[in-house]
């Protein structure tokens, strides 16, 4: 192996691990917040976009109906829930908040369709269409149960995947489709290595996303809300914040991350319906080296992921997924020997 393969294979790489490593920031944030391992996320991911090639091609995308209906049957359990707690003068506000905001992407998603336009606005409408999807489906069937115990919120959100993904095969059928990249060209680093620019654009993205989630965390009152509810909700809620409210702002923020995911990897990877699981997976990789809840731990794991799977497929195309998920197993056996005893393991000590 030479030097200009090694870089190649390291541009790669690091483009690779850019998508996980925002993959793998919704799956922690999610789950720090919620307890919910977010298995929907790679789903959300794909209907992006599969969405956006619907829209360049001049069709309506079927995520709009799915939102639509979503938005229908969240905001008739909010009103149900409402008017069986004896406040009817909810109802107007949840109408609002659960109907027509969500109603709001798929307006512009459909005028993006209609009326031709830019090619970055498309991309943009895509990307906001699916951020409604992720606190819908919380809304609709983790909400009820969010006190449940981790294996039980697993399983459910295992059963969305598999409702998700039977729909992605129902509405866009089984070919796969590739979009128009954001920016064409390649820029020369050696006389033999070569970048494409939409490789620097997928970095690029994710460095600013890991900014700005950043600025939220550290210098918003949101971020703060979310970091409290994820260390300790039983205080977060003594101190006035509703873990509801945190939950549904982790899932909108976990759903944007999701759409931006969907929208790079679509000019670079031909998507299927179901292509979303296997990023979910690879990210969950990274989540797992951030022990699913240290955002910077995650990026390193993420980073790591998308070099490993570039050198391994130079080496064996085959393996590349085995290597990738072989990682786990050295992981989660120092995380288990370095891992504090739980209050069950001490009870059982004493007994």
């Amino acid at each position: 192996m030479n030097l200009d393969l090694a870089l190649i294979l390291t541009a790669n790489g690091l483009a690779s691990g850019a998508v996980y490593l925002l993959a793998g920031l919704g799956l922690v944030l999610v789950f720090s917040v919620t307890r919910v391992v977010f298995v929907p996320f790679g789903d959300i991911a794909a209907f992006s976009a599969l969405s956006l090639a619907a829209i360049e091609s001049g069709r309506l995308p079927p995520t709009i109906p799915l939102v639509a209906l979503l938005a229908l049957l969240a905001t008739t359990v909010e009103i149900a829930s409402a008017l069986r707690h004896g406040k009817p003068g909810r109802v107007v506000s949840i109408f609002m908040r659960w109907f027509l905001v969500p109603l709001i992407p798929c307006a512009i998603a459909w005028s993006a369709m209609e009326l031709g336009a830019p090619h970055l606005l498309q991309v943009i409408a895509s990307a906001m269409l699916v951020v409604p999807l992720a606190p819908l489906l919380a809304r609709l069937f983790l909400q009820p149960i969010a006190d449940s115990s981790t294996l039980t919120l697993l399983i459910v959100a295992l059963a969305i995947h598999f409702i998700l993904s039977g729909l992605g095969l129902l509405f866009f059928g089984p070919d796969g489709v590739r979009t128009q990249p954001f920016i064409h060209g390649r820029i020369h680093v050696t006389s033999l290595f070569t970048m494409s620019a939409q490789t620097l654009v997928i970095i690029g993205f994710a460095f600013v996303s890991c900014l700005f989630l950043y600025a939220l965390f550290e210098r918003t009152g949101t971020g703060k809300a979310l970091r409290a509810t994820a260390v300790n909700r039983i205080g977060a809620r003594l101190v006035g914040i509703r873990p509801a409210s945190t939950a549904l702002q982790s899932y909108i923020l976990a759903s944007f991350l999701a759409g931006l995911v969907g929208v790079l990897i679509a000019p670079v990877n031909t998507v299927y319906y179901d292509s979303g699981f296997i990023i979910g997976l690879k990210a969950f990789v990274a989540a797992i080296i951030g022990g699913l809840t240290s955002f910077p731990l995650t990026a390193i794991g993420a980073l790591s992921v998308g070099l490993v799977e570039s050198f391994a497929s130079y080496w064996s195309g085959a393996l590349k997924d085995v290597l990738v998920f072989s990682l786990l197993i050295p992981i989660l056996l120092v995380r288990s020997w370095l891992a504090l005893p739980s209050e069950d393991d001490m009870e059982e000590m004493d007994s």
